[in-house]
């Protein structure tokens, strides 16, 4: 997969939802979602709009994810990991992310 078919991946899953109530940003920020070595990101806090806005998030994620797989002919797994290393790796100072031990720890 090419340089800028990432870039664009990365920027069209990181602005994808910003008209929700609660934003991905804010959710990292307060500490109530985390990034994934997966791709997707997942609650750390249960609650109704934290929920709502990981299941938006990772269904345009895995849709992104799709449409990427197939025009570079590998799997979308493929995909959601590469991104999901990227994401992890550009989380900021005091967000969560998952290791691969499952744990989260804070950046």
């Amino acid at each position: 997969m090419n340089k800028i078919v990432k870039s664009v991946l990365l920027a069209s899953i990181l602005f994808s939802h910003q008209a929700l109530a609660l934003t991905l940003s804010e959710a990292r920020q307060q500490g109530r979602v985390g990034e994934t070595l997966s791709g997707y990101v997942a609650p750390i806090k249960q609650d109704k709009e934290t929920l709502a806005l990981v299941k938006s998030i990772n269904e345009a994620r895995a849709e992104n994810y799709q449409k990427l797989a197939d025009s570079n002919n590998i799997s979308a797994n493929q995909v959601a990991e590469l991104a999901g290393q990227k994401l992890v790796a550009r989380a900021q100072p005091g967000e969560y992310v998952r290791g691969i031990n499952g744990q989260w720890m804070k950046k």
